[in-house]
């Protein structure tokens, strides 16, 4: 098939979509995605890249359109408003001029904001194809519990956005079945509703040779990913100040975000820098080393609603992995974790708890850790495996077509 991804952020940004889009090349679909100028999580455009430079690119055999766009800056709410914004015209205008129109089916992307959705139905009324829409972020409920937007008005109209949005789609793809009741609520009927979860990109269950990286001795709990608002890291350095006592317990956090420079100014304010350690931002193909020598993944999430509905994309690498896995989060992401038996929960924002956790776990015996992630393992290949994953899209992409 020849295959239409619209997708705010796609590589060399890191996000899920560019295995997506890899895995169905290799299966001998034709690929080309209209995205933006990648400048996430930085804020500014990435080198090499700029308004009017690598437009268009080519990157392991997948065709790569970039739409002109305002970069994310510091993502205060008015510069991402326009950043949303000018992709909204950006890839509605790229499309019309440079995306062609002989596409079998459009497959939409959605991280936030659902707005991403409508450059792709820009796409459909010019080609015709079928848009199956891929919801990673749940609106309006997401802005409300991570945007902050308390208007009611405000709110009342990205919902009726959100529902006009899903009404031009021919399949409404959730991420986690805790999504269904909402985007029931949104007008969108069960027959049109699939169940898509994440899975794990193919190096994280068939890593190549591991390189070691330098990390401290002890027991490492390990968060990997973006360091944002919403994984709640002020609830995660109060943990690491309950687990001082214990100078063998190391937080290792590996990542980059919005949230980076506060929590290294905390870190150092609460005196944690020998056992809180930042590694910065890492290649995707270097996650697997860093796993490798973690001896429990961390999740966390804030106690926000939406938040309770959503599975983090990082549970299913980190599953993938076989590595045990503590989980401070509510809902959808904590049922797999327990469901799976490959680890520990407890409610979101619950420091205290997440310490005791922790301290539990460091003293387990190592066996108990390995059997922990190897129940973990079982559970993703049954559940998320990437082929699996691949091959349900696929199906999705005939349904439409038919």
């Amino acid at each position: 098939m020849n295959i239409l991804i619209v997708s705010q952020h796609f590589f060399p940004e890191n996000f899920r979509i560019n295995d997506f889009a890899e895995a169905l090349v290799e299966r001998g679909h034709q690929v080309t995605v209209l995205t933006g100028i990648p400048n996430y999580p930085e804020g500014k455009f990435f080198r090499g890249y700029g308004l009017f430079s690598r437009t268009h690119e080519v990157w392991k055999n997948i065709h790569i359109i970039r739409s002109p766009i305002i970069s994310r800056g510091h993502a205060g709410k008015l510069r991402l408003a326009v950043n949303y914004a000018s992709f909204i015209l950006g890839a509605s205008i790229a499309g019309l001029f440079r995306a062609g129109r002989n596409f079998d089916v459009i497959f939409v992307h959605e991280t936030s904001p659902v707005t991403v959705g409508i450059p792709a139905i820009f796409m459909k009324k010019l080609t015709g194809a079928p848009i199956l829409f891929w919801v990673l972020d749940l609106w309006p409920e997401y802005a409300a519990d991570a945007g902050g937007i308390k208007s009611k008005s405000a709110l009342a109209w990205i919902a009726k956005l959100t529902r006009w949005i899903y009404s031009h789609c021919d399949l409404v793809l959730v991420q986690s079945k805790g999504f269904i009741a909402s985007v029931r609520r949104m007008g969108v009927a069960d027959e049109r509703i699939r169940y898509f979860p994440s899975w794990a990109e193919s190096l994280y269950s068939n890593p190549d040779i591991l390189q070691p990286v330098s990390l401290p001795a002890g027991f490492k709990v390990m968060f990997a990913g973006n360091v944002g608002e919403c994984q709640d890291f002020p609830s995660i350095l109060s943990a690491a100040e309950q687990t001082c006592d214990r100078t063998d317990i190391h937080w290792i956090i590996v990542g980059d975000g919005r949230m980076l420079p506060w929590v290294k100014e905390e870190v150092a304010r609460r005196n944690l820098g020998n056992t809180v350690h930042l590694m910065g931002r890492h290649p995707v193909e270097s996650m697997p080393t860093f796993y490798s020598q973690a001896d429990v993944m961390l999740v966390t999430l804030k106690s926000e609603g939406v938040f309770a509905l959503t599975i983090p994309g990082k549970v299913q690498s980190y599953l993938a992995c076989g590595k045990p896995v503590i989980a401070m989060l509510d809902g959808e992401g904590a049922k797999v974790i327990d469901e799976a038996g490959a680890g520990f929960s407890c409610p979101a924002s619950d420091a205290l708890e997440l310490a005791a956790i922790v301290k539990r776990v460091a003293s387990m015996d190592q066996s108990n850790l390995q059997k922990l992630g190897v129940q973990g393992k079982k559970y993703y290949e049954s559940e998320f495996e990437r082929s699996v994953a691949i091959s349900r899209a696929e199906a999705m992409f005939v349904e439409v077509v038919r």
